[in-house]
């Protein structure tokens, strides 16, 4: 089937996709590790995830975040106790959807991104 086809390509891609929640804005998350980028999108407002990253950042005991702010998108630059960067993008997508991208290091760090991740979500309503 092309469902399972996709999923066999996904898996022998490097790359893979969790989907937690039951509908986009009913706080779903969706999760996608792809060259050593975490992406997420979240089914809660931008200012909502704003607030549970900077949370997460101070909860995990990095470094005080360097914050570049626009009006759609809040970046913060970091780094953990051993001294790898981290970057997380918060990207407002919608009324109730927000897209969350982490990065560590120059190459990734997919446990790192994990971990981030579940913080975030553990910080929100």
């Amino acid at each position: 089937t092309p469902l399972l086809f996709a999923g066999t390509m996904l898996l022998n891609s490097g790359c893979w996709l969790v989907v937690v929640g039951a509908a986009p804005g009913a706080g779903a998350v969706t999760v996608a590790y792809v060259n050593g980028d975490l992406k997420a999108t979240y089914g809660y407002n931008y200012d909502e995830v704003v607030a549970a990253t900077k949370k997460s950042i101070s909860d995990l005991g990095f470094a005080q975040p360097e914050e570049q702010k626009d009006a759609i998108s809040d970046t913060f630059h970091t780094h953990n106790g051993q001294g790898d960067s981290v970057k997380i993008v918060v990207t407002r997508s919608g009324d109730k959807s927000t897209d969350v991208d982490i990065r560590i290091g120059t190459f990734g760090d997919e446990q790192l991104s994990m971990e981030i991740n579940d913080k975030i979500k553990s910080n929100l309503p």
